[in-house]
């Protein structure tokens, strides 16, 4: 009587079928940025047209695509404040070109939320560092929205005038959601 036994090649086969299917059924997404954050760790900032408030990122060496922006904050007026999303290559410590082509507009509704901002339309890729921000779309008197913060990630970077400037201990919570193309 003749028992089968499997050859040394068939189990090597069968192996890697398994470990290719397992890859492709991988997440292709992650989140790059600073962590979402909730409680009294925070700050704001005036709102006046053109001024912007943004972090840098590391979207590695391989071309990711930006799918959404998330960040956390409250608006205490009753009134939306009007924003514009800029993506920004970084380079020797100042953005340079906006990768953004069809500009992203939306609004902070009033109270405290957390703005998440579909991406995906746009398609904005992006490799090695960059500056995700928010520009303010008009100028509202007395408007301060407050962003929730991180301490020691990084920073946060500000455009107000003619150049970026960074405040340097506490960074705001943006992330962005990135697929691996």
């Amino acid at each position: 009587m003749k028992i089968f036994t499997p050859k040394p090649a068939l189990f090597l086969v069968l192996a890697f079928m398994l470990f290719s299917c397992s890859v492709q059924a991988q997440d292709r997404t992650k989140r790059i940025g600073n962590k979402p954050r909730t409680g009294s760790s925070n700050t704001s900032f005036a709102v006046t047209k053109g001024h912007q408030i943004g972090i840098k990122m590391n979207a590695g060496r391989k071309m990711l695509q930006l799918m959404n922006l998330d960040f956390g904050i409250e608006n205490t007026k009753k009134e939306p404040i009007g924003i514009k999303v800029n993506v920004y290559e970084f380079k020797k410590e100042q953005p340079t070109e906006n990768l953004v082509k069809e500009a992203i507009v939306t609004a902070i509704p009033s109270g405290k939320s957390r703005m998440n901002i579909d991406l995906a339309k746009y398609d904005i890729k992006a490799k090695g560092d960059i500056l995700v921000a928010i520009e303010f779309t008009e100028t509202k008197s007395g408007y301060n929205p407050v962003f929730s913060i991180g301490l020691f990630n990084g920073g946060t970077y500000r455009f107000q005038g003619t150049e970026w400037k960074k405040m340097p201990v506490a960074g705001v919570d943006f992330n962005v959601t990135v697929k691996k193309l």
